[in-house]
């Protein structure tokens, strides 16, 4: 893997909680997403947009005193640092405030949809959770009766991969007693090879704390797995598609990527009529910007459920930055009119008063 593209997202979630927690005092803080992503003809074209962005947003500070020195400092290190970024990077995530001694980059494999240009007291930080909802931690299983490939994605690329090879079997003509003895054979071989590969990837699930699983397989092997899978093992498996086993590692992880994203938002439905549920029924859950807001005041937020819009505002940022503060979690609704007769936004309650 490239230097420079990390795709830990356990380094990414600190991070993101490092940034929610600072405070940057009376400096302003640059938050800065693009898109770096060559055009067609293989070129970068953030230049031009910081360019002009920066200078209209800077224009609006005094010429001089502290903010707008802290601000010039900032344009200089932001320049020093994208002029030696890594060619195969495809996102950036950058938050700057010289004047409080802040700056955090973070180069991504996932891209981002478009340039962005943030100036405020704090760090804008729902793209960056969003990227983080979007692109997940997961394991791929691509497998037939004899070999297998394992995959760990997170944040658009390649965290871990294993290759498992079984013995190969060939079809046996004789009948009688001889195929029958070989046919028993044959699944036993099977049966070993589907133990084999349930073994291995019940390993990497626990070392690196996958919560969710795609399966390619056919209609042989996907049942002998199930049957070798541990309960624990097999909640964790959201999706079996069909995939050659030797489809190349970029098709895998945009098929498998795809099929998580169907089945969020399938589940996205599920999760918002839970919520309404219980902000009706429990007292569990409470629904609008001001009461999600006074929750999160109350330290009563165990879930922020929140539209995904490509345009967020500085409430839906404030949002984002109460739940990291807080430990609570964070589900993004793609689909927007789920959660618009509620405003866009609630949350799933720890208690209430």
């Amino acid at each position: 893997m490239p230097a420079g593209m990390p795709t830990a997202d356990q380094q990414l979630t600190a991070q993101l909680d490092r940034l929610a927690a600072a405070d940057s005092g009376p400096f302003p803080v640059i938050s800065l997403y693009l898109d770096l992503r060559p055009n067609e003809h293989g070129r970068d074209q953030f230049e031009p947009f910081l360019r002009k962005e920066f200078a209209e947003r800077v224009a609006t500070y005094p010429a001089s005193g502290p903010e707008r020195e802290s601000l010039d400092k900032d344009a200089e290190v932001i320049r020093a640092y994208l002029s030696r970024i890594d060619g195969s990077v495809n996102g950036l995530a950058l938050f700057a405030s010289s004047g409080a001694d802040l700056f955090e980059a973070i180069p991504m494999a996932a891209p981002v949809d478009a340039h962005r240009l943030y100036i405020s007291n704090q760090p804008h930080l729902y793209p960056l959770a969003r990227l983080l909802d979007e692109y997940p931690r997961y394991l791929a299983l691509l497998v037939d009766t004899h070999s297998a490939r394992i995959f760990v994605f997170a944040m658009n690329a390649v965290v871990k991969t294993e290759d498992i090879e079984g013995v190969k079997t060939k079809h046996h003509k004789k009948g009688g007693w001889s195929q029958a003895r070989y046919q028993l054979h044959t699944e036993n071989f099977h049966v070993h090879h589907a133990k084999e590969v349930v073994d291995a990837v019940e390993r990497i699930v626990r070392e690196e704390g996958i919560d969710t699983i795609v399966v390619s397989g056919d209609e042989v092997i996907v049942p002998l797995l199930r049957e070798q899978m541990p309960k624990h093992v097999a909640e964790k498996v959201v999706d079996v598609i069909k995939m050659d086993v030797r489809t190349p590692e970029r098709d895998v992880l945009e098929k498998t990527i795809d099929a998580l994203r169907e089945h969020d938002a399938e589940g996205d439905r599920e999760r918002v009529d839970e919520l309404i549920g219980a902000y009706r029924g429990s007292g569990l859950g409470t629904v609008g910007a001001d009461n999600v807001r006074r929750a999160f005041e109350l330290g009563q937020v165990d879930e922020l459920v929140i539209t995904a819009s490509a345009e967020s505002t500085d409430e839906n940022n404030e949002l984002v930055r109460q739940a990291r503060n807080t430990s609570a979690k964070i589900r993004f609704i793609q689909d927007a009119s789920l959660l618009e007769p509620v405003g866009g936004v609630g949350a799933f309650l720890r208690f209430k008063l």
